[in-house]
């Protein structure tokens, strides 16, 4: 039987603890990242210098940061730091360019009234225990705290533990992509976009 923990959720972060946030995304979505920065010490640098706490949880267990859940607001998202400028000053102009071509392929727009997810990342010796869920939950909670609609995310193919989760949460699949031509660039050939409808 699956032993669960319990953590401490907590809204942004402080800057000392950024090393430790790049470190869980580039554990989750390095490969995805690859092709706009091939080197793993520079997504790291990027990552670091890139996100905006205020846009995003992070899960505590025995006082040490065991995952971090983003989203996309009206004001603003984790990965926002993530623009052109941010790229060349992190990378140089030219792999900086081409990163933001590259990650360009993965803007997503909101709709109104609509918090978008921005990735959810726990770390790997702490996945399975319930952590994913309980970050999940204070996404959906800070969406219906602020009068959102609903709660939109996308999970690529490969990524059948996140599914799983989305699922049993009461995500609805409203739209799948399929794009195998793209593949040698984004590392994965589908994802399902799904959706959250907040309750009034």
């Amino acid at each position: 039987m699956m032993r669960l923990v319990k953590c401490t959720l907590k809204l942004g972060w402080d800057i000392c603890e950024s090393g430790k946030i790049a470190e869980l995304y580039e554990m989750a979505f390095g490969e995805k990242f690859a092709s706009a920065i091939s080197e793993k010490s520079g997504r790291l640098t990027v990552l670091e210098k890139s996100f905006l706490p205020q846009f995003s949880y992070i899960a505590l267990f025995e006082g040490k940061v065991v995952g971090v859940a983003g989203f996309k607001a009206k004001e603003g998202s984790l990965t926002g730091g993530l623009d052109f400028n941010g790229l060349v000053a992190c990378l140089g102009f030219a792999k900086g360019l081409k990163a933001a071509l590259l990650f360009s392929l993965f803007e997503r727009k909101a709709r109104k009234n609509e918090l978008l997810m921005d990735g959810i990342a726990v770390d790997m010796k702490y996945r399975g225990l319930g952590i994913g869920s309980q970050l999940l939950d204070a996404i959906i909670d800070y969406a219906a705290q602020n009068k959102y609609d609903s709660v939109r995310l996308d999970v690529i193919d490969s990524n059948v533990r996140a599914r799983k989760l989305y699922d049993a949460k009461g995500f609805i699949a409203t739209k799948h992509e399929y794009y195998p031509y793209l593949k040698f660039l984004l590392g994965f050939s589908g994802s399902t976009t799904m959706h959250y409808n907040i309750k009034k």
